[in-house]
């Protein structure tokens, strides 16, 4: 596998993503001092960001029909990006809270990763099935930890 122009093994993944995951908490480091408070949207401004993409998630390319969207910022808050109209671009909530503050080489490698265990899960490989497991007893877990919604009853 390549990655910035370097061809990497297996073993060597661990690494990367750590040295991804210092390079992105750097970054946020150094941007600390120049964040600013955020400001809330007005609605014209809403409606002019979820026109930039025709109503489509800036992430998945889904379309956007509920009201709870989030106008994500494309050069991140916690990165020092700026709180203007022009750096945001709408996301599906989930979609957006999944990204965080990666940056696009960590996101790209997370998708790679992500694609790559999906086929091990459909083919059921011992690595899938293993996966499977794990995944759906954490996401019973963190599901045990929300909160009850208070909204309507279906």
């Amino acid at each position: 596998m390549e990655f910035e122009g370097k061809s990497i093994a297996g073993s060597d993944l661990p690494a990367l993503i750590d040295e991804l995951r210092l390079r992105r908490r750097a970054i946020k480091a150094a941007s600390k001092q120049s964040v600013k408070a955020r400001v809330a949207l007005t609605n014209a401004q809403r409606a002019h960001v979820l026109a930039k993409t025709d109503n489509r998630c800036h992430i998945c390319g889904g379309v956007i029909s509920e009201s709870t969207w989030h106008a994500d910022h494309v050069f991140p808050h916690s990165s020092g990006g700026a709180h203007s109209v022009d750096n945001y671009l709408p996301a599906h909530a989930v979609c957006n809270s999944y990204r965080w503050d990666y940056t696009p080489e960590d996101y790209q490698l997370i998708l790679k990763l992500g694609v790559w265990l999906k086929g091990e899960i459909l083919r059921e490989t011992s690595t899938g099935k293993q996966a499977a497991e794990k995944f759906v007893k954490k996401q019973v877990s963190v599901a045990k930890r929300r909160r009850p919604s208070f909204g309507p009853e279906a």
